[in-house]
């Protein structure tokens, strides 16, 4: 993969939308521009889990102010990620093709624990290398993350579902402020935080840290308006919590909220925001929260910058999950090598996406049989699900869909793998994966003829020995009913002995010897 002089990294959060740009400096990453516009899309979900009409046209104006800013970059030197309104939303799928458009860029929307994960990597990298634990809370428009973890290594991992822009909304609604509804919200964020209570109480670190533009606002205003005076670096302390709790009472109206520190963009949200800092206080036993300069814009550049280097965090987590479900490695390698062999001669895009296809393929192949720890009957079924929906640190939602979806269909019937083939490359990958998953069902290492294998269009020519055929039926029966799978998707295969000629770009001759199997 090649490396990069300039990364970027956007965060379509549930309040604002942020662009953060870097130059590349060996293992380090220093800021060359950044920008920020406050979209509230989560302000924009409805009671159906829809986004509306206004805050979709918001975000897509925004992401083409940072396409703009992002023209001539690569496509590898960009990642842009979509967090919980994204994660929620029921059209999200139909907004992201237009959010793609306005930017030019792909969009991830990448899971609440993997949000986490990657907000602790922005954070950890603007502090001192410390061994301490730190407790690192991070409120969004619609989500709030907790990690505990230690120099750059995450321990603990939690997103819960609420944040500034939803309880905002929800609890103050014509931006009234009472005691009772102060009270409701602090006690629905305060039941929530009681389910990962006893993980992150106060005895599990040593420091805590708010890397959000909540905790930033308040942390500017307790130290402005002094309603604590031991918080003089912007620290947010009970004392000041307390202080500013009183203060948002008095003023009985968010629209009256003109208080030192606190912007006109935060104002409307910052009342949601600060009874779910209360609650974490209150049930966390927090006794003082200090500012983190990251947050997880700087964490997408830096998990960017470890997939040039070698260090990629899907690597990690797929030999992790190798390990934990007991997979047979040597099953896993046999299946890889001649998926990827056969991949290669099937996907013919540019290099850079050949590259991403064969990735996933490589995963995929190492993982299928991760279901055969659940039990063995069915086991593609227990594959895709655990794929699917385990928590799976540096994969992005999408990239675990497609992996399930391919675990799904690699054995059996194809009958329903039309529900979820939704990219072109699909079809390569599974026809790499399918045939790579049967010639090797004797799970040994039996040698194999040369394979070749084209597609076009709607016609895949397979080249194979016929007399290797003959000598394991087993393999040509398999064949054989791979012809009628393929036709119930609207493919025509045929097998032959012939080799595959012709411009591999072009998809298979269509010169093979007549020697089919039928």
């Amino acid at each position: 993969m090649l490396e990069y002089s300039t990364l970027a990294a956007v965060d379509l959060g549930s309040n604002s939308f942020r662009l953060q740009v870097a130059r590349v400096e060996g293992k380090q990453l220093y800021p060359l521009d950044s920008l920020r516009e406050m979209v509230r899309l989560a302000a924009g979900l409805g009671a159906d889990k829809r986004l509306d009409e206004d805050s979709q046209a918001r975000a897509l104006d925004c992401l083409k102010r940072f396409g703009e800013r992002l023209r001539g970059f690569s496509p590898h030197a960009v990642r842009a990620v979509g967090t919980n309104s994204l994660r929620v939303a029921r059209n999200a799928t139909t907004f992201l093709k237009k959010a793609e458009a306005a930017i030019g860029f792909p969009i991830e929307i990448i899971a609440g624990r993997e949000e986490a994960r990657l907000i602790y990597l922005g954070v950890a990298h603007g502090l001192p290398n410390s061994g301490s634990h730190r407790l690192v809370m991070d409120i969004g428009g619609g989500s709030t993350e907790f990690i505990i973890g230690s120099r750059l290594k995450p321990v603990k991992m939690e997103s819960l579902y609420m944040g500034c822009v939803s309880y905002s909304l929800r609890f103050f609604p014509e931006g009234k402020i009472t005691r009772g509804a102060m009270k409701r919200a602090e006690l629905a964020a305060g039941s929530e935080i009681q389910t990962i209570a006893t993980e992150f109480s106060r005895d599990q670190w040593e420091e805590a840290f708010g890397s959000s533009g909540t905790a930033r606002a308040l942390g500017e205003i307790i130290k402005l308006n002094n309603f604590d005076l031991a918080s003089i670096n912007g620290d947010i302390t009970r004392d000041g919590l307390e202080n500013f709790r009183e203060h948002l009472l008095r003023a009985g109206e968010i629209k009256k909220l003109e208080i030192p520190g606190l912007r006109p963009d935060r104002a409307p949200v910052i009342v949601g925001g600060f009874a779910i800092m209360s609650a974490a206080f209150s049930e966390l036993g927090i006794p003082r929260m200090s500012q983190a300069m990251g947050a997880l814009r700087q964490g997408v550049l830096y998990d960017l910058l470890g997939r040039f280097h070698k260090q990629d965090m899907r690597e990690v987590t797929v030999k992790q999950f190798m390990q934990r479900y007991r997979v047979d490695a040597a099953q896993a390698g046999r299946v890889e090598a001649l998926a990827l062999s056969l991949g290669k001669q099937l996907l013919t895009v540019n290099p850079d996406e050949t590259e991403e296809m064969l990735q996933i393929l490589s995963w995929v192949a190492r993982l299928h049989e991760v279901g055969i720890s659940v039990a063995h009957s069915g086991y593609h079924k227990h594959s895709a699900y655990i794929l699917g929906n385990a928590d799976m640190p540096g994969f992005s939602t999408m990239e675990q869909q497609r992996m399930s979806m391919l675990a799904r269909a690699h054995r059996g019937t194809c009958s329903k793998a039309h529900e979820f083939m939704v990219e072109a490359h699909d079809i390569p990958l599974l026809l790499a994966l399918r045939f790579a998953t049967l010639f090797y069902r004797s799970r040994s290492d039996v040698p194999l003829p040369d394979i070749g294998i084209r597609l076009d269009d709607r016609e895949i020519g397979l080249a194979i020995d016929s007399g290797w055929l003959e000598r394991n039926p087993l393999t040509q029966t398999a064949l054989s009913a791979e012809i009628e799978q393929w036709a119930c998707l609207g493919f025509d295969l045929s097998i032959g002995d012939t080799p595959v000629y012709g411009n591999p770009a072009n998809g298979i001759a269509r010169s093979m010897k007549e020697t089919w199997i039928q």
